[in-house]
Formats: structure tokens, sequence, C-alpha cells
């Protein structure tokens, strides 16, 4: 009767999943610490909302940082925190619980991701290649003999890889996703427009009028921060346009890892992914255009999968109702 449990442990959310309810948590993978406690006092939307507004004796980390545990500890606590919510505080049986892992994932972070899911509770922990889940999550038949290319954006890595026979024929990662386009838009206001805005602020610049290229009906948008030359509270008004030119680089980066792996690929495998286009997932795939910009950089056509936040997690969810299935092609178990 054990539970099973997917978890998408990402650097900006984590999603978990459960077959047969779908997905259950869906918040950022933040945890709020009372430092002279030593205790964590929040996790998820409560600790996201104190970022930026605590004092020195409370702090608002993420503990996961570009797609790989950065604070061991804290990161065990808020997986155990995720498993107890849905297990309830007095569950008999401990669930099997799969993580997703990034594809460049070092044999030291993926033990550290096993031990932290086991000591948080599991039964059993099992890691998965993200780009494989990504696939199945976006409904791409990876054990067909045949080339797919996805592109998995998160918010702290890149990955790219070519799937055929429900393996990575070749990939390329780099940690470079949504955080670091959320680092260029205040980077640039601070430069260009002498304003200081909080990483939150600029998260919400990226969502309300964020694009990959400038666009023909220009928005404007009002943002607050702090003055550099004043240090007082200021206003001002921020064009839809100025953002292509904030993130050019971060996405430069993105299109370089994607060229790297269309150049590694068989030509067999090339010509199937003319066909049918790459297929881009993850929340940064949210960002307008992208899809546009990526296809006019390479030549190669490109879609954005239906709920790309949800393609990762959806894609443990279908690795767990299959797991005999999927078990010896897909991931190492502890």
């Amino acid at each position: 009767m054990s539970v099973k449990i997917g978890i998408d442990l990402g650097t900006a959310n984590i999603l978990v999943f459960v077959p047969s309810k779908g997905i259950v948590i869906n918040e950022p993978s933040v945890v709020a610490v009372s430092l002279d406690e030593n205790k964590i006092m929040a996790v998820g939307h409560e600790a996201k909302e104190m970022i930026g507004r605590t004092h020195e004796g409370i702090i608002a980390v993420r503990p996961v940082k570009d797609g790989v545990i950065a604070d061991y500890r804290i990161t065990e606590a808020m997986i155990r925190h995720f498993i107890k919510k849905i297990t309830g505080r007095f569950s008999f049986f401990r669930p099997e619980v799969m993580v997703a892992v990034p594809a460049g994932v070092t044999s030291t972070e993926r033990r550290a991701v096993i031990e932290a899911t086991l000591k948080a509770g599991a039964k059993a922990a099992y890691v998965v290649k993200e780009p494989i889940l990504a696939a199945l999550g976006a409904g791409i038949p990876i054990n067909e003999a045949s080339g797919n290319m996805i592109i998995d954006i998160g918010g702290g890595t890149t990955e790219v890889a070519v799937i055929s026979l429900g393996g990575i024929v070749a990939w390329a990662s780099a940690r470079v996703g949504g955080n670091a386009i959320d680092t260029a838009i205040q980077n640039y206001i601070h430069k260009v427009h002498n304003l200081a805005v909080g990483e939150r602020t600029a998260e919400q610049i990226k969502i309300a009028i964020g694009s990959a290229v400038p666009k023909k009906e220009e928005e404007i948008l009002e943002i607050r921060g702090r003055d550099l030359v004043a240090g007082l509270p200021k206003t001002i008004e921020l064009h839809s346009n100025e953002i292509p030119k904030a993130i050019k680089d971060t996405l430069a980066e993105i299109i370089k890892t994607v060229k790297m792996v269309l150049q590694e690929t068989p030509p067999e495998l090339s010509a199937d992914i003319m066909d049918k286009g790459m297929i881009i997932s993850g929340g940064t795939a949210l960002l307008r255009n992208l899809d546009s910009l990526i296809t006019q950089e390479t030549g190669v056509p490109c879609y954005v999968a239906d709920d790309p936040l949800f393609c990762v997690v959806k894609g443990t969810g279908i690795a767990l109702e299959n797991l005999e299935l999927y078990k010896r092609a897909l991931f190492a178990k502890r």
C-alpha cells in the first residue's frame, strides 16, 4: 500500500505529483530560517513572502541552486515538510519518491538528493534526469526509434537533450534560466534608470511585460524601487521593449546551448528533429516569443509544450505509474 510521490525539485518552485491525484503541491522552493533558534519558520509561499522583508534574525533561503542542492539540511527539511503534508503526520506507509535531477548532475549531487529524500522519510528514492521526464510530461513518445528534442528551461538551469529509444543521445546543460533573466532585468534597471529593485519585482516585470523579442505594440509598466542617487523611494515607467535588450545576453547563452546539442546530433536524428521541431518546457518557456527567437536563431521549428511548467512533474507521474516499464532505462535506485 506504499504511496508514490514524484517531486520536481526546482530552483524556483517545488512541484509534487501523486498518481491518481495529480499535482498536489506547487510552491516556491524557499525556506525561512530563524538564525537565533536555528529553526525553520516557514516553507513555500509563506517563506517567499518574507524575501527581502526579514530582520537580521530571520533569513529566507533557496536551498536548491542551479537545479542542485546547495543547502543539504534545509533541502531535507523542505522535502520532509512536503512528504508529511501528503502522507499525514502518522502515516504507517513510507512513500516511494522519485526526484527529477539535471542531466549534468554529478554522482555526489545525485547521492545528496537520494540521501536527503531517504532521510526525509522515503522508503525508496529514485532519481531521474529532467529532460527524460520533461519529454514524458510533454507527451513525447520517448521509446520510439526516432529523434525528439526537448529544451527544458527552469529557474536555475537550461537542459537540452535529444532522446531516442528511451535514452539521451546528445545533451548539454547551462546553469542559466529564469533567475538569470530576473537578475539581468534588475541590473538593467539599476544601470539605465538608477533604480534599485528587488528580485520579486524583477520577476513580476518579466511576467507582466517580458518578451524575448521586441513587440509591435509596446506596453508600459509603472515600477517602484529606491532611487540610487537620492536614496528615496521612486516610481518610474518601464517600456516592454526595454526587456529584450536587458535579457539579450542571457537568452544568447540558452541559444548557444541549443546549438551545441544540434551540432552533436547524429544526421538521422537531425532529420527527425527538423520534421517534428523542438519542444520547450519549464517555467521560462512562458516568456513571450521565446520559441520564435529560438526558431529564428537555429532555423529549426520550435514549439512550447502544453503546461510547460508542469512537464517534468507530470513526467514523474507517468514514470511512477509505469515503474516496471521505466525502471531499468531511467534511474538509479537506492
